[in-house]
């Protein structure tokens, strides 16, 4: 595919025809820039986080966030990168209903596609205990809401499952046959148990699926090529960036402390002509002056 036709495509379409031809690696990104290093690192691909939008708010992820916390960032995200935005969805912010909305503005605001769980208000994370989980019927209504309210049908709707950690392993495969059987575009079995559950969980749902390997909780952490041959074609690493991010900080504001200086740190950091590069600065620096004649 050219860039012209690449530009000309959907952001969902995007998304589809990059999952179609591989199996791709979708980091979480927590800010603009580092959606901007995504793009440039290569990446196909990129995920809004609702765990990392929470924890950059300084509160935990179960579901204190609003929808318009969401749509502001994803838009911060998709302006300043042309990647395919896949964006945490939580339960959808409500009922049916809610999930119009839901889909609407993050449609509007350029996002690639969404996943919505099947969990009960107040959500939590999907690898810690205390989950409850919605009757299947209420999750289907949902989802026929979220493909109702797509604008452009290629605009992803993933059904995420977190039976497997509440009802068991049988549960999430019969609520995600359930919930493609519906529509959904593609299947997100939360907190699997092991490479062996995973390899089941593929054999039992013919379906695009997305595995979640985010670090320190229930699922092992396998590599995208082990995945891609059991059948999945979407990898998540949600948190991988923030937390490499949060431990790089705190280790430097505890030499600053400590020792008074940052000079050990000095040779770890983005350089002012490297951040300056991924600002684009010296664009900026030649429309301002093309604009003053």
């Amino acid at each position: 595919m050219d860039s012209n036709t690449a530009a000309a495509a959907s952001p969902g379409r995007r998304l589809r025809q990059a999952w179609t031809a591989e199996p791709i690696a979708v980091p979480g990104v927590f800010n603009a820039l580092v959606a901007r290093m995504a793009e440039r690192l290569g990446f196909r691909a990129i995920y809004l986080s609702g765990a990392s939008l929470s924890a950059a708010a300084g509160v935990p992820d179960v579901g204190l966030l609003t929808l318009n916390d969401f749509v502001e960032a994803a838009r911060s995200l998709t302006l300043a990168c042309a990647l395919p935005l896949l964006c945490d969805a939580d339960t959808g912010f409500g009922e049916a209903l809610n999930v119009e909305r839901t889909v609407r503005l993050l449609e509007k605001a350029g996002v690639a596609g969404i996943h919505l769980e099947d969990q009960q208000l107040p959500k939590r994370c999907g690898h810690l205990s205390g989950k409850q989980l919605v009757e299947p019927e209420v999750m289907v209504a949902k989802l026929r809401a979220a493909l109702q309210a797509r604008r452009d049908p290629d605009f992803v709707i993933i059904a995420r499952t977190d039976a497997r950690g509440v009802t068991g392993f049988g549960d999430a495969v019969r609520r995600a046959r359930l919930y493609r059987e519906v529509g959904a575009d593609a299947i997100f079995p939360e907190a699997l148990e092991s490479a062996d559950e995973f390899a089941a969980f593929a054999q039992a749902i013919r379906a695009p699926l997305l595995a979640n390997m985010t670090e320190f909780g229930r699922s092992p952490n396998l590599d995208v090529s082990t995945l891609g041959s059991m059948g999945y074609r979407l990898v998540l690493f949600p948190v991988t960036a923030f937390r490499t991010a949060l431990r790089a900080a705190q280790d430097t504001l505890a030499d600053i402390l400590k020792l008074g200086h940052q000079q050990e740190r000095i040779p770890q950091m983005l350089t002012r002509a490297e951040l300056y590069d991924l600002l684009d600065y010296a664009d900026y620096e030649a429309r301002d002056r093309a604009y003053f004649g």
